[in-house]
């Protein structure tokens, strides 16, 4: 017989709670990040999140350094024991296995805010991934994962970061211009991957897909040197049969 305490919804701490938001916002940036971003990213009011930082700081959850929050000795003892890791290696664990799946260096990014955000990417010595020589956020009509998450946004969010970001060819094979890149978005079809040669780097070829994260435009990506051209696309499908298992192993890492 169920009894009307155990159906009772348990009582929550609200501001634990808040707490908790805060350390997983700092989780997610590896080099640290400002109280008002954090408060962004935790859905916070700023007072509230100054009051909890300084809290967390305090107690040696969290440390500042030239303005910017990181995690303190605490928290890393307690991710050390494995009851809190950040949701960024998490995730880069879930890719490191899939990169041995496919045979590539793997990539996993969002758009955010305005933003093109790049969470995480597994690689390898034998097989590195793309040198970042240019901005990834700056540059997203150049490379296969910028292209996909850029093709899923409403068309004011396009032209807002197209405003933000203009479009600038990088090799000789970059789009020329706005009008092109926003034609060949127009062209892509929504169930194939986005394929980009030699547009951001030369020597290499990659290819993108769209995931499904809540409201949140994600997408994974692949790269491959040119002289193995051909693994890409098997590569890719491989990947693209495995998404399902693969949000089920870090869809709680992805910040919606």
């Amino acid at each position: 017989m169920t009894t009307a305490s155990s159906r009772a919804v348990p009582t929550l701490i609200g501001s634990v709670q808040r707490a908790l938001r805060l350390l997983e916002a700092v989780g997610t940036h590896r080099d640290g990040a400002p109280a008002k971003q954090l408060a962004r990213e935790a859905g916070l009011p700023l007072p509230t999140a100054y009051h909890l930082l300084r809290t967390l700081t305090y107690e040696g959850y969290l440390r500042r350094e030239n303005g910017v929050f990181l995690f303190g000795a605490a928290a890393e003892r307690l991710v050390g024991d494995g009851a809190l890791p950040s949701r960024r290696g998490t995730m880069a664990q879930s890719l490191s296995r899939w990169r041995d799946v496919v045979g590539a260096p793997v990539y996993c990014a969002i758009y955010r805010e305005g933003e093109i955000e790049l969470l995480a990417v597994a690689d390898t010595p034998e097989a590195p991934a793309v040198d970042e020589w240019a901005a990834f956020r700056e540059t997203g009509h150049a490379h296969a994962i910028g292209q996909c998450l850029l093709s899923r946004l409403d068309e004011r969010a396009r032209e807002d970061h197209l405003d933000r970001h203009p479009v600038r060819p990088l090799t000789r094979y970059s789009v020329r211009d706005r009008a092109a890149f926003l034609a060949r978005l127009r062209s892509l079809e929504r169930t194939e991957p986005v394929i980009e040669r030699q547009e951001y780097a030369l020597g290499t070829v990659c290819a993108a897909i769209p995931i499904t994260a809540g409201f949140t435009a994600a997408a994974m990506a692949i790269s491959v040197p040119l002289e193995q051209e051909e693994r890409l696309l098997p590569a890719v499908e491989r990947l693209r049969g495995e998404v399902a298992s693969l949000l089920r192993s870090f869809v709680f890492s992805i910040s919606i």
